[in-house]
């Protein structure tokens, strides 16, 4: 699945309203590390939205940017 990013997107809101959580922000960087410098997205950009297994998504880790 796809999104069209709005200017002022960031990795953790796109996360929570598309794939349900904030939580998903690392998957969502990991499917679309070409856009990883972004923090803040202009609009008219195409990610790939992941597919999260919620049973193997553990929830417990950070967000890179917080390593």
């Amino acid at each position: 699945m796809r999104y069209t990013t709005k200017s002022g997107d960031t990795f953790d809101i796109i996360a929570k309203e598309n794939l349900g959580k904030e939580k998903y922000a690392k998957e969502l960087m990991q499917a679309n590390k070409e856009y990883i410098e972004f923090v803040i997205f202009p609009a008219g950009i195409e990610l790939e939205l992941p597919e999260i297994d919620e049973e193997s998504s553990s929830g417990k880790q950070a967000p890179p940017w917080r390593d």
